[in-house]
C-alpha cells in the first residue's frame, strides 16, 4: 500500500478512532464514517448478538472504508464490568481478577475463545490487557482499575504472565490487542474518564510496575494504550498522552516498542475538557503517537483538520504524522485491512 495514495486529510483520518454505537451507527456516526472516512470505530455500548453485531460492523466498514483501507474496530473486551459485547454469542468473560488466578495456559485458551468470538462479529482490535499494578492497599480507593476488578493481580510479575497469556491467546485468533494504560493507573485514585487533574505522585521511569508492559510488548501485543494522567515523577508539565518523555523516551526507548500508539478516550473524557479538541490530537502526534480515541464522534473532522493543518504548516509534525499512518498501516496490512487496488 503506498500511502502517498492518500490525500493529507485522508492520512490525518487514518489516525482518529471514532465511537460509535455496537448496535449500528446513528445517522449522525453514519456521516461521519462516510464523510471522513476514520481509521478506527470503537463499539460504544452494550449491542446485541454476535450476529446482530456482525451486521454493524459490516456497515460501519463498509462506510470508513478509503481507497481499500478498512477501519481497526475495535471493543472493550476485558471482562468482568468491563465487557461491551455481551448478547447471545459472547461467553460472559470473568474479571481480571479471576483471570490473574488461572494458569497462563489456561488464560490463553480462553482468551483464543473470546477472540475468535470478536473476529466472527467483525472486531479485529480488543483494547485490552489491562497490564496497571494496584498495590493491594489501595485496591478499595484506586477508581479505575481496582475498585472495578480490572486488575490481573497486585504483583507485577504476576500481571506480565497474564497480561502476555491474553495477548497471545487474541493473537491466535488473529485479533490484535492494545495493552494499557502506560505507564500505569494502579497508583491513582480518580478515574479521568469522570474526574480531572487526575495525578500519579508515585510512578518513576524504569518503575518495576512496568514488568506488565513490557511483557505484553515481548508477547507482541500490537498497541499500547497510553493514560491520560500526570505522572509528576516523570513528566510533571504534561499528561502522559501528550509526553514526548513517556511515549518516546519510555515507550520507545527504553521498552524499544516500535509498534502502534493509541490514546485512551480523548474525546468525552473529564480529564482533557479543558483542552481544545483539536490540540489533543496534535499534541499527541507530536509526542509520539499514533492513533487519537474520540469516544464522541462529532469531534473526528475537528481533530482530522486539526492534523492536516498543522502537518500543512509544520514539516517537522508532517513528518511525524507521516510516520504515524505508516505504522498504522502496516497494522492493518497485517490483518489483512488493506486491498491494494
Amino acid at each position: 500500500m503506498d500511502q502517498k495514495a492518500l490525500t493529507l486529510h485522508e492520512q490525518a483520518a487514518q489516525l482518529i478512532m471514532t465511537g460509535i454505537s455496537a448496535n449500528g451507527m446513528t445517522s449522525a456516526e453514519r456521516s461521519v464514517a462516510r464523510d471522513q472516512k476514520p481509521g478506527g470505530l470503537l463499539l460504544m455500548g452494550s449491542g446485541g448478538s454476535l450476529a446482530h453485531t456482525r451486521t454493524a460492523t459490516a456497515a460501519a466498514s463498509t462506510a470508513a472504508t478509503v481507497k481499500g483501507i478498512r477501519p481497526l474496530i475495535a471493543a472493550d473486551q476485558e471482562g468482568g464490568q468491563i465487557q461491551r459485547l455481551k448478547g447471545a454469542g459472547f461467553d460472559r468473560i470473568p474479571a481480571a481478577t479471576v483471570q490473574g488466578t488461572w494458569t497462563a495456559a489456561k488464560l490463553t485458551s480462553r482468551a483464543t475463545g473470546w477472540g475468535s468470538q470478536l473476529k466472527q462479529a467483525g472486531v479485529n482490535l480488543d483494547l485490552a490487557p489491562v497490564a496497571d499494578v494496584v498495590p493491594a492497599s489501595q485496591r478499595s480507593t484506586n477508581e479505575p482499575i481496582g475498585k472495578l476488578d480490572r486488575g490481573f493481580s497486585s504483583s507485577p510479575s504476576v500481571v506480565g504472565q497474564h497480561a502476555a497469556a491474553f495477548v497471545r491467546g487474541m493473537a491466535a485468533a488473529g485479533v490484535a490487542t492494545s495493552v494499557k494504560h502506560f505507564p500505569g493507573l494502579g497508583r491513582v485514585r480518580g478515574n479521568t474518564d469522570f474526574s480531572s487533574g487526575v495525578v500519579d505522585t508515585v510512578t518513576v521511569r524504569g518503575d518495576s510496575d512496568l514488568a506488565g508492559f513490557a511483557a505484553g510488548i515481548r508477547a507482541g501485543s500490537e498497541l499500547v494504550m497510553v493514560s491520560t494522567v500526570t505522572y509528576t515523577k516523570i513528566d510533571p508539565a504534561n499528561r502522559a498522552v501528550f509526553s514526548p518523555t513517556i511515549i518516546q523516551g519510555m515507550l520507545r526507548t527504553d521498552l524499544r516498542y516500535s509498534g502502534v500508539v493509541i490514546t485512551d478516550d480523548v474525546g468525552a473524557a473529564a480529564e482533557v475538557a479543558s483542552v481544545p479538541a483539536g490540540d489533543r490530537a496534535t499534541r499527541f502526534v507530536a509526542a509520539g503517537g499514533d492513533i487519537v480515541i474520540t469516544a464522541k464522534a462529532s469531534l473526528t473532522s475537528v481533530m482530522v483538520n486539526a492534523l492536516a493543518r498543522k502537518a500543512q504548516q509544520d514539516k517537522q509534525f508532517a513528518a511525524l504524522l507521516q510516520a504515524s499512518v505508516r505504522r498504522v498501516l502496516t497494522l492493518k496490512q497485517k490483518h489483512g485491512l488493506v486491498s491494494c487496488s
